[in-house]
């Protein structure tokens, strides 16, 4: 039998913070605080997961205005906040985001434990 408080009522358990969907690396964050300050000043970049490619999955990412959509995920970390579109949660989890830079191209790429492969081009993935 569970105790009870004296209005008769069990106590709750307390609440344990969940860990972020994912996380920002040191470069993906600085990148952020860059483009934040700069062109999207007033955004923050929405990322979602679509589906097409020959993997059937790609990430796609955009500036939007701070609100974001109903139902996204705020995540916030190293101080820079994205928004994560609801239905990109489950794929999302435990991911990092990271910033390259290469020779011809330069992007944000994601670490992503979920993902099971990735089409030979590298832009799309499967879970």
């Amino acid at each position: 039998m569970e105790a009870q408080t004296s209005t008769g009522q069990t106590p709750r358990r307390p609440v344990r913070e969940l860990p972020p969907v994912m996380t920002l690396s040191d470069i993906a964050a600085d990148r952020l605080r860059v483009l934040y300050a700069g062109a999207n000043v007033g955004q923050l970049l929405r990322i979602s997961v679509s589906t097409k490619g020959c993997s059937g999955h790609a990430y796609d990412m955009n500036f939007v205005d701070q609100r974001g959509e109903a139902g996204d995920e705020r995540v916030t970390d190293k101080g820079v906040t994205v928004l994560i579109d609801s239905k990109a949660i489950l794929f999302l989890i435990g991911s990092q985001m990271d910033y390259q830079t290469g020779d011809f191209e330069s992007g944000f790429v994601f670490s992503n434990p979920n993902e099971k492969g990735r089409c030979g081009c590298g832009q799309s993935f499967h879970v």
